[in-house]
């Protein structure tokens, strides 16, 4: 959206240049496809993006696939920094009552779905719910608090 459509700017002129590119659109920070009759799907978040050896890992491409495994309820993806490879792959799962997940199990389900080496997860940890705000949206920052 131009800034002449959704405001001007902040009060702190400083912040616009990070909030606004250079034709004055705002960034929200949504990642998106247009087909080809120009009409945008919103596919996910950039903040979504996990970006592990200058890769960049979609969140929403690795939970997509965790909700095909039957004892997942519930997951996210999310990135945890780490010094050697910038961020590492964290899968959060939220489990179907009476199932188990384990680390290896996932890892063969997900090369199982043809996930790109590169793209699995390197640590799994089990919630007992995923913190979500009243939308009904992931509270990533939380569980990246949590388990980083």
């Amino acid at each position: 959206m131009k800034a002449t459509q959704v405001g001007k700017g902040y009060v702190d002129a400083s912040l616009n240049a990070e909030a606004f590119d250079e034709e004055g659109f705002l960034k929200t920070g949504d990642l998106g496809t247009l087909d080809g009759d120009g009409y945008l799907t919103i596919v996910g978040r950039l903040k979504d993006v996990i970006i592990r050896k200058g890769e960049n890992i979609s969140a929403k491409e690795i939970e997509d696939l965790l909700f095909l495994h039957p004892a997942v309820r519930d997951a996210a993806g999310i990135g945890l920094r780490d010094d050697r490879v910038g961020e590492r792959c964290c899968a959060v799962v939220a489990r179907e009552p009476g199932h188990t997940l384990a680390f290896e199990d996932m890892v063969v389900f997900l090369k199982g779905h043809q996930l790109m080496a590169q793209k699995l997860p390197e640590q799994l940890e089990l919630v007992d719910e995923i913190p979500r705000n009243a939308a009904g949206e992931v509270l990533k920052q939380e569980l990246r608090a949590r388990f980083g």
